[in-house]
């Protein structure tokens, strides 16, 4: 028999040059040396205030690597980040061993606000310095995001003062119950769950009331329809997707043809995509020359759109909802419309289509009590010396859940 060499596998020391871990030509070299060498910080820098005083911070191009690195190896989520810059050799060599804890990495995040357009700015310069943008055609396309935030929680003002004041409805009669109950004896368990029913429609009521003070007006659609709010994100909004109705955003990207570059990205709360081409288009005005073409799917036409483009004079392709239908080149899309989602369960299917079950597929106990099913549960007796279609029976039930 063949002798192979051991290979070993879990927990060993080792004596690591982080220097040599970040390989030339690879996504981790391209990062470190953008955010050390071409990326300018100084928004970052200003934030801190510890000259003098307290403790010392992470450094925001640490943290920006760290951060960068995990959504390109699809790791998104503080904890998971903070795990791997403890665990991944490659990340502890980007981050130069810094191991934030994941609050660090959330706040930072949470709090990047504006300065992310101005790093994107940064790095579509850079692109276009190396010429990695062709400028000959623009791809616009979206994609429907959820939000973290509660579609309960959706609906107009109107919405939100009838359920207030169903609340407050409810805890006055709740109030007036308990002001009955104090002249007879009463259960001290149920008067607690009376408190705190109350106290939970008071504190509801209350929140919704301060929002709507908060929010005077209804917010508008592009043609002026009232588009719901929410009251966990007001910035996004209920939409209907292939999964079913979600509470979230849509986000539209524009991609150069050449490389592939993404040179513009926006998030909106809205489920039309009609609405949301122009402002991409308007976007990616500094990047367009005079040769530049728009092209985008059918969910972006509309006569509006196209009128909009015309007066801009900019080259755009858009097809129509019914452009397949027309084309003889999708004469055959119905075939691949019969075919099953690929995602879907590829196990052998069984017909649909309904039979009876014969008698010799049941058993039947012993003095009749019960029978056992072709599924293998047991049926219970619930009646007998039924007569049945002119025929003496004994009838049997199934438990509920089953």
């Amino acid at each position: 028999m063949a002798r192979y060499k051991s290979t070993h596998k879990g927990l060993k020391l080792l004596a690591v040059d982080f220097d040599r871990q970040v390989i030339p030509g690879s996504f981790e070299h391209a990062l470190c040396y953008l955010v050390d060498h071409e990326m300018d910080l100084s928004s970052f820098h200003t934030r801190y205030k510890n000259d003098d005083n307290g403790a010392s911070a992470y450094h925001p191009g640490a943290l920006i690597k760290i951060i960068l690195l995990a959504y390109s190896r699809g790791i998104i989520g503080s904890r998971k980040i903070e795990a791997a810059c403890r665990e991944n050799i490659l990340f502890i060599a980007v981050s130069g061993d810094s191991q934030p804890h994941f609050t660090t990495l959330a706040a930072f995040v949470s709090e990047l606000g504006d300065d992310v357009p101005k790093l994107f700015a940064q790095v579509l310069l850079i692109c276009d310095r190396q010429g990695l943008i062709g400028r000959e055609m623009f791809a616009i396309d979206g994609v429907k995001l959820p939000a973290n935030a509660s579609k309960a929680r959706s609906g107009s003002r109107k919405d939100f003062q009838r359920q207030a004041d169903k609340m407050e409805a409810a805890a006055q009669k709740i109030i007036d119950k308990h002001r009955q109950a104090d002249t007879a004896l009463t259960d001290d368990a149920m008067a607690q769950r009376e408190a705190k029913k109350l106290e939970r429609l008071k504190q509801e009521a209350q929140q919704i009331r301060t929002w709507l003070a908060q929010n005077k007006e209804d917010r508008k659609g592009s043609r002026g329809a009232i588009r719901l709010s929410n009251r966990t994100d007001n910035e996004s909004a209920k939409m209907a997707t292939g999964k079913g109705v979600i509470q979230g955003y849509t986000g539209v990207a524009a991609v150069d043809e050449k490389h592939q570059i993404i040179i513009d990205a926006q998030a909106h709360g809205t489920g039309s995509e009609q609405e949301l081409l122009i402002p991409v288009v308007t976007a990616t005005q500094s990047f367009r020359i005079e040769s530049t073409t728009i092209a985008a799917d059918a969910g972006y036409h509309s006569e509006a759109n196209l009128k909009a483009l015309a007066e801009k004079e900019i080259d755009a392709y858009i097809p129509d909802n019914g452009y397949r239908k027309r084309d003889e080149r999708y004469a055959d899309q119905e075939i691949h419309k019969a075919k099953p989602d690929p995602l879907w369960d590829k196990r052998e299917k069984h017909s649909s289509k309904t039979r009876c079950y014969t008698l010799d597929e049941f058993k039947l106990a012993d003095g009749h009590s019960h029978c056992i099913c072709p599924a293998g549960k047991q049926l219970y007796r619930n009646g007998g010396n039924c007569t049945i279609g002119g025929y003496i029976a004994i009838k049997f039930s199934g438990a509920q859940q089953d």
